[in-house]
């Protein structure tokens, strides 16, 4: 008797030092779980880093509640397209503002970076110094094509030789088993834009092998629209590799409405069993460098042969020519929509369109003048730009196609510096203040499916991307109603309103509309099968 009964005690001694039933309890509030299900009123509880239960937890205990009522209780929202990497190890967004706040007070916690074509080759070495400098965000990479292209064979318009193939192919297989989640190409940009369809496609194969993503930024987002996004199609269909055409997009006010057509193939395509998606910033304007105005082939050898090219005469002219041509056609005729975002060699350009600077010389605004004011920022340097060129129709459009995802094609910008798109502060918080809650376009439901699980999908990315027990206790808390975008053409530098609250692996980064200072986030890595 005596024996059973100290037993009891031990026991009971025991259960009363096991401690709460969670790390964290968010009570009250409508969960909706990414999955584009209803949303419904639960409480979701958190252990160890990962969410444990959903549902009426009014009688267990925790270390910490917070009351939801009135909330939304979301997935952490994927940027499956940023520019967070962008730079060398030290250099780069993540590492000089590893706060990540313009994507944390969105909501997102994870970031993919390596867009574009434009990657570190040492994806191994990047995401093992997240776990040395760690950030308030997850980031992934992409290996990119033209970064690829560029070591092994050069910024030259020159096809590759069986050996360079061969490293190349190498370098791709090493980016996977070190944890890339697939291929990045950009194909309106120089080196990546002299690779035809073969050499993608046998660069995409180690990429399907691992069951990674072939994300592209297509050759032509214009007048070429179609066979551009057919290409990646052909990527597909060649390599068995998944893919995305990235910031889908139709640029040039005469073909404005001509958007459904391009969603159109990748409809084809998936009834031909090719897993073809796309993402896409909510806004009409895009944003690169000046030289996107250049054609290609000055670009041949890199920026500094187009430097030198422009210092002839007689080449310069036919520069010039082409890019009258293309203000014309793919701008429309309006040098009022190409504006400087930063130019590091004089500032006093920043937030000034080709128009503005023309009329500031008290010199006439057309479209030869603006040419030879993008000539003369580009040979000086040149300098990022926002290009205002999309319908606002085919945006939604775009919006609406059930395998189009939501992206930023932003990084962490430092605050008050150039005049950036406004897409560095506030794709996520828009998506859901203009998208969802002022036009309709989406239910919120939608909207959040196409923020977690969608691009969750697409990455392979199996632990993330929703709320259910089990996954990665990634969480965003938002008030539906008041959540909005603050940047603004020419008026960039503000933080999104209305997120409450951000989780990341179950720990807090934002509380109560507070940056706590913490960095939980990981260095992800991509399965290997």
């Amino acid at each position: 008797m005596k024996k059973t009964l100290l037993l009891w005690l031990l026991l009971l001694g025991f259960m009363g030092c096991a401690g709460p039933d969670f790390d964290l309890i968010i009570e009250g509030g409508t969960v909706i779980d990414g999955s584009g299900k209803d949303r419904f009123i639960a409480d979701v509880g958190v252990k160890n880093g990962v969410i444990a239960e959903i549902g009426d937890l009014s009688e267990k205990s925790a270390t910490e509640r917070v009351d939801a009522t009135g909330l939304v209780v979301a997935p952490g929202f994927i940027d499956i397209h940023s520019h967070a990497t962008s730079g060398s190890f030290g250099d780069s967004d993540i590492a000089q503002r590893p706060d990540a706040e313009s994507y944390v007070r969105q909501g997102v916690t994870t970031a993919m970076g390596g867009q574009d074509g434009s990657s570190t080759l040492d994806i191994g070495a990047f995401l093992d110094s997240l776990e040395v400098h760690p950030s308030a965000i997850n980031i992934g990479l992409f290996i990119g094509h033209g970064s690829i292209r560029a070591t092994v064979a050069g910024e030259d318009n020159l096809p590759v030789t069986a050996e360079q193939m061969s490293e190349m192919i190498q370098l791709v297989e090493t980016a996977m088993f070190d944890g890339a989640f697939g291929l990045s190409s950009g194909l309106e940009y120089t080196p990546g834009a002299f690779a035809d369809t073969a050499e993608l496609v046998e660069l995409a194969k180690p990429v399907a092998a691992k069951n990674g993503l072939y994300i592209s930024h297509i050759r032509d987002e214009g007048g070429r629209l179609l066979e551009s996004v057919g290409e990646v199609i052909e990527v597909g269909r060649g390599s068995d590799a998944r893919v995305q055409i990235t910031h889908h997009k139709l640029i040039g006010k005469s073909r404005w409405g001509g958007a459904a057509a391009s969603l159109a193939l990748l409809d084809e395509a998936g009834a031909e069993g090719i897993d073809a998606a796309s993402d896409q910033y909510p806004y009409t304007a895009s944003s690169t460098g000046l030289t996107i105005l250049f054609p290609n082939w000055s670009k041949d050898g890199g920026f500094e042969a187009l430097v030198q090219r422009l210092n002839d005469p007689e080449t310069r002219q036919q520069i010039r020519s082409e890019v009258i041509e293309h203000i014309n056609i793919e701008r429309g005729a309006d040098p009022a929509t190409i504006v400087a975002a930063r130019c590091d060699f004089d500032a006093s350009f920043n937030g000034k369109s080709l128009a503005d600077i023309l009329a500031d010389r008290s010199l006439p605004v057309t479209v030869e003048g603006a040419a030879d004011v993008a000539i003369e920022l580009v040979s000086a340097g040149s300098c990022s730009g926002v290009f205002h060129s999309m319908s606002p129709d085919d945006v939604e459009t775009i919006m609406l196609h059930a395998r189009t995802g939501i992206s930023s094609d932003g990084g962490i910008p430092a605050m008050n510096e150039g005049v950036p798109h406004p897409r560095n502060y506030g794709a996520f918080a828009r998506v859901l203040a203009y998208y969802v809650r002022e036009k309709g376009v989406l239910t919120l439901e939608q909207a959040i499916y196409k923020m977690t699980s969608l691009p969750a999908k697409q990455l392979n990315l199996k632990d993330r991307g929703k709320l259910s027990a089990g996954m990665v206790a990634d969480i965003t808390l938002f008030d539906p109603s008041t959540i909005q975008d603050q940047a603004k053409f020419g008026d960039p530098h503000h933080y999104a309103t209305g997120v409450h609250s951000v989780w990341v692996s179950g720990i807090s980064v934002l509380k109560s509309n507070v940056m706590v200072g913490n960095r939980p986030g990981k260095g992800l890595k991509h399965a290997k099968n």
